[in-house]
């Protein structure tokens, strides 16, 4: 993929993060009970729709990954791994930020999960496990979101983006 159409991948997935968030709340806090759809590719990881990725589940993933090959040419692009945009979102809208795991398999960031990718799945699964506990839940196979702040336990540092807005704790 081009210098070009990597900014304009990026672009594109900042731009529907702002649209989603602008859409779903409307500036105020998050909605409960709102969840954007699942992404396929944890769902078909996920074989036992636990919501963690176990060990086992890590070591089928290339298998697990090819389900999602729609068209039968040996890799994944996005419209195969991730949720489709909703119906009447316009036809060249962005999608929101890419999660950890899309990340750790799209080991050369092209947008793309091709086949060296698709077979060292199990390796990049493992890479994402930051406790070492064999398993990963979706702290670890999403990453930080935004919106949500930093992880329970962690205060956000000077210029931590992840922060949400307000006082730190003792303040």
């Amino acid at each position: 993929m081009n210098k070009t159409s990597k900014t304009t991948l990026a672009l594109l997935l900042l731009g529907a993060a702002t649209l989603a968030a602008s859409a779903q709340n409307q500036g105020g806090p998050p909605m409960k009970g709102h969840h954007p759809p699942p992404l396929p590719l944890i769902v078909a990881l996920d074989a036992n729709h636990d919501g963690v990725i176990d060990s086992n589940e890590m070591a089928n993933a290339s298998t697990a990954l090819l389900t999602l090959d729609k068209n039968g040419d040996g890799k994944l692009t996005a419209d195969e791994y991730l949720p489709a945009l909703p119906a009447n979102a316009p036809k060249d809208a962005p999608r929101p930020p890419l999660p950890a795991i899309v990340k750790a398999l799209d080991a050369n960031g092209d947008g793309t999960i091709d086949a060296d990718e698709i077979a060292n799945a199990p390796a990049a699964l493992k890479a994402l496990d930051k406790n070492g506990d064999g398993q990963l839940t979706p702290d670890e196979f999403i990453g930080p979101r935004p919106h949500l702040g930093p992880p329970p336990g962690q205060t956000p540092g000077p210029g931590d983006d992840d922060a949400p807005p307000g006082p730190l704790p003792g303040e």
